[in-house]
């Protein structure tokens, strides 16, 4: 039977059917277990949780408590949810005590710490080749949709703050999140948004069978050493392939986010369209947020300069989908050709103080590569703002000499 007790009720011997509040306000990445140290004990009444849920049919029966309904049964309790939840009551207390204060970077904070504990389990239990228990990750992949739905800036800025300790597993979780802020962007079903999620998750963990010596080595791989980090996308689609619960696209990004559309990529050297969106998305996510972090051998790029870099490596990434990460997270490099949805060709500018997004330049169509009036247009995702859906090589829309030529186009535009 499920009954609701206070943290400080908690007794070793008891079964754990649950928490109250949020997943990441308690100290475990399982939801259900039985409590066996003292240890245990001890960070679950520390913890930030509202209640307990125990089930006495599985471990020890709770002792009887007045506040919460006499030790009834859960489904029989006469508190309401909304009281233990928002007013936090203590069972010591006679009155209830006040919220405390959660900044969104608090939040943010909190839960990419509680992430990274469930992504360091499923790292360890792959390093020592069990099967990956894919439910344990469904609590971060929907708190990530909904970090990245309310608050999803200041979640993606504080999930750039990694120390190289921490890389590996906040790595998987920013991966995660910019691929759901970009599904979120186009408009994907829920049911691909978080498949998408997960596989961003899960997309390097083949990486637990590279020996640390050589993930963590500060200087250049030798060939050996880099053709051992090559295997890591069959390593980690074979583990993966083996577990229960794994969507298809999060195998197809663990084996194929090191592939490029110019077929240059590997393990498989696939070439434009035989690489999936999900695929394609990975590897742009992966790269990005890999660039914007600090590593063992290099420091972190700002976001800016990462993007335009991302921008200029041609054959590398889908245009379209690089696009909509930019949109998504609303990162737009000054100096970048884009395509508009209209069918023009655009500059971009950069902010002007006062303003949010930056402006474009209009000057072009990109079918026939003639000229148009210049117009200046505002980027962004809102109705009353324009939005571009690739990013172009200007040698391939008949540039030779971008830089001169955007010169130009800016002095156009200031007089």
């Amino acid at each position: 039977m499920l009954r609701r007790i206070a943290c400080d009720e908690v007794r070793k011997g008891m079964f754990i059917h649950g928490f109250g509040g949020s997943w990441f306000d308690h100290p475990f990445w399982r939801g259900k277990f039985l409590l066996e140290t003292a240890a245990d004990v001890d960070r679950v009444r520390r913890s930030n949780v509202p209640f307990v849920e125990v089930d006495d049919a599985l471990g020890l029966a709770p002792v009887v408590s007045e506040e919460y309904a006499d030790g009834a049964p859960l489904e029989a309790q006469t508190i309401a949810e909304t009281d233990l939840t928002d007013r936090r009551i203590d069972p010591r207390r006679s009155h209830p005590v006040p919220p405390r204060a959660d900044p969104q970077r608090q939040r943010a904070a909190r839960l990419l710490t509680k992430s990274k504990e469930v992504m360091r389990g499923v790292f360890e239990d792959a390093r020592l080749g069990c099967a990956i228990h894919s439910p344990s990750m469904t609590g971060v992949v929907e708190d990530i949709i909904d970090a990245v739905t309310l608050e999803s800036q200041i979640f993606l800025t504080v999930a750039r703050l990694k120390s190289k300790d921490d890389y590996t597993y906040l790595h998987s979780v920013a991966v995660c999140a910019l691929m759901v802020s970009t599904a979120r962007y186009l408009e994907k079903s829920p049911e691909e948004t978080h498949d998408l999620g997960l596989a961003g998750l899960l997309h390097d963990v083949g990486k637990m069978a590279i020996p640390d010596q050589i993930l963590n080595k500060p200087g250049a791989l030798n060939d050996d050493e880099f053709s051992n980090v090559r295997t890591h996308p069959e390593k980690g689609y074979e583990l993966l392939k083996g577990s229960a619960g794994i969507p298809p696209a999060a195998l197809d990004v663990c084996r194929h986010h090191h592939e490029k559309i110019d077929g240059s990529g590997y393990p498989f050297g696939l070439v434009g369209d035989e690489i999936s969106f999900a695929a394609r998305l990975g590897a742009i996510c992966d790269v990005y947020d890999a660039l914007t972090s600090n590593r063992a051998y290099k420091k972190a790029w700002l976001p800016h300069k990462a993007l335009l870099q991302m921008s200029a490596w041609k054959g590398h990434f889908d245009p379209e989908i690089l696009a909509a990460l930019m949109q998504a997270i609303e990162i737009f490099p000054t100096g970048l050709l884009v395509k508009m949805e209209s069918g023009t060709l655009a500059l971009v500018l950069g902010n002007e103080a006062g303003f949010s997004n930056p402006r474009a330049v209009t000057f072009s169509t990109a079918s026939t590569h003639e000229f148009t009036d210049i117009e200046t247009v505002r980027l962004g995702r809102r109705n009353d703002e324009e939005v571009f859906v690739s990013v172009e090589d200007p040698s391939a829309q008949g540039i030779a000499n971008w830089t001169e030529f955007s010169e130009k186009l800016r002095e156009a535009v200031q007089h």
